[in-house]
């Protein structure tokens, strides 16, 4: 579904509906902001759904900033505090921000073999740090997990991981 559907008032009863599913089965929602573009042609649909029904929440540091219309990144991590349960920071080489509550975990970035193509990059770090938020791991732990999901990513071309990841993190985190 393209983002801009997703925002439609036609959607809407969809999007009321999936959203109360999810809340009654008491599953979290976890949404990756995606684009920067996105989000400057939907910022108050995009701050509302992250305010009242976001539980997980991914952005780069282009998308955060955006999304608060800042220009600073601690500005924008500020603003986002308290608005969503987790927010998954992206910082490319600078690694990562997880926020929880009070907590702050600051993620170095795990080294690359070398960069090539960052498509599909903030994908895998959301599916990585998913995979060890639903293995019942550290907030910090987990974004350890997307960090090497995404460095290997980087490494080649395309969005598919050429190298076993379980390997990878077997060899990373033991």
């Amino acid at each position: 579904m393209a983002i801009d559907d997703w925002f439609s008032a036609s959607y809407g009863e969809a999007r009321a509906k999936f959203l109360g599913a999810a809340r009654a089965a008491g599953r979290k929602v976890a949404l990756s902001l995606s684009d920067s573009f996105c989000v400057d042609r939907h910022r108050d649909e995009f701050r509302a759904l992250v305010e009242a029904h976001i539980d997980i929440l991914f952005a780069n540091e282009d998308e955060i900033c955006s999304l608060y219309q800042v220009n600073r990144f601690d500005d924008a991590m500020q603003a986002v505090r308290g608005h969503c349960e987790i927010a998954c920071l992206t910082r490319s080489e600078k690694g990562s921000v997880i926020l929880s509550g009070d907590a702050v975990h600051v993620i170095d970035a795990e080294p690359a073999s070398r960069i090539l193509d960052t498509t599909g990059a903030g994908d895998q770090f959301a599916a990585g740090f998913l995979y060890g938020y639903a293995k019942g791991r550290d907030l910090a732990t987990c974004g350890v997990i997307g960090g090497i999901a995404a460095a290997e990513i980087i490494a080649h071309y395309g969005a598919r991981p050429e190298t076993d990841l379980g390997e990878l993190m077997r060899a990373r985190l033991g």
